[in-house]
């Protein structure tokens, strides 16, 4: 199971894989064996590098009520954090026309289901632009700026990778 964590402003990419009874750390990229034991509800002793550590894990509020939020107590102290799916986090964190318009772009491999809008429209900060069918879910693309629907590099249908060039939003020239 990948999943992004964030711990502050920092955000790392996390997994826990499970094969032939041995469970691996993938963080960063850089893969680890680790080894957890659920002492009591709550309560884990987990191995990491020769090094042993005991952690309780309690859920914590958070302002995404899609994150799974968690603050977790070790010997030298507490920390928050939340893990949410990297395909969420990309969604909303990328891809977006920007402040002075831009280009939006696929945050992942997929099919474009409905377009909203068309050359010349005028739209705003928020705005759904098109819908996006990846990974069998759809997902609504929102423009980051007010402006004009310049040019639309795709159609109903279309397959698209990540990063292809999908709407160009040109923001209104400042008075």
């Amino acid at each position: 199971m990948k999943r992004t964590l964030i711990l502050g402003k920092e955000s790392r990419d996390v997994e826990l894989l499970h094969q032939d009874g041995v469970t691996t750390l993938v963080w960063e990229g850089e893969s680890r064996p680790i080894d957890i034991l659920e002492l009591e509800p709550g309560c884990y002793s987990i191995l990491l590098d020769g090094r042993s550590v005991e952690v309780r894990l309690d859920h914590a509020k958070s302002p995404d009520p899609e994150a799974h939020a968690y603050r977790a107590m070790l010997y030298e102290g507490a920390y928050e954090f939340a893990l949410v799916d990297p395909r969420r986090a990309l969604l909303s964190g990328t891809g977006g026309a920007g402040a002075g318009g831009g280009q939006l772009s696929s945050p992942m491999p997929g099919k474009i289901v409905k377009l909203l809008v068309q050359v010349g429209d005028q739209v705003q900060e928020g705005q759904t632009l098109l819908v996006m069918e990846a990974m069998k879910m759809q997902n609504e693309l929102k423009t980051n700026t007010t402006g004009t629907v310049a040019t639309i590099h795709v159609q109903e249908g279309a397959t698209v990778e990540t990063g292809a060039a999908l709407i160009v939003v040109v923001a209104p020239p400042e008075a």
